[in-house]
């Protein structure tokens, strides 16, 4: 993500929740038997516009969500939401998933699947209509979906970076 507009945010003095999205046990096997580890995939976000993800390994479950949580505080972004959906519709795409949101009027609710969902849940998101297209792996379609995010903007932005008024953006 080497991406210009993206708005990296500290973690310091930010009240987070996190959601677990997805939990693998992981088996290695060695000549003593297996050995079994565990990986969490973590999303956090204030419910206000800043959004991260982790990845957190372990050999208990409790120690790799605590590890993912760590991580994504570490990963946080800025991405803007107008009155409970996003500015504008967006495809987002990381490795072999593609993610498509679609902004929705108010009451339609998070239409989204399970990684998807608790991304735009733990960013603020409440009225959005998402698809996601191609790959179903948790680890892509976070990923994929805060890439959406991220490449969002808002109508103030547009009219700073153009050099016009903000009633220039909307009319012409």
């Amino acid at each position: 993500m080497a991406n210009a507009n993206i708005k990296r945010v500290k973690s310091s003095e930010i009240e987070f929740k996190d959601r677990l999205v997805s939990i693998q046990r992981v088996t290695k096997v060695t000549k003593g038997g297996r050995t079994f580890s565990f990986s969490a995939i973590v999303v956090v976000g204030n419910e206000n516009g800043v959004v991260g993800y982790g990845l957190g390994k372990a050999k208990e479950v409790t120690a790799a969500i605590a590890k993912g949580v760590d991580d994504a505080k570490k990963n946080l972004v800025k991405v803007p939401v107008l009155k409970g959906t996003i500015p504008h519709e967006q495809l987002g795409k990381y490795g072999g998933a593609l993610v498509f949101l679609k902004p929705a009027s108010p009451g339609t609710g998070v239409i989204a699947g399970g990684a998807m969902r608790a991304v735009l849940e733990s960013v603020g998101v409440r009225d959005v209509l998402a698809k996601s297209k191609g790959s179903s792996n948790p680890h892509s379609v976070v990923k994929a979906t805060i890439d959406a995010l991220v490449n969002m903007r808002d109508a103030y932005s547009v009219a700073q970076l153009r050099g016009v008024d903000l009633n220039k953006v909307f009319n012409g």
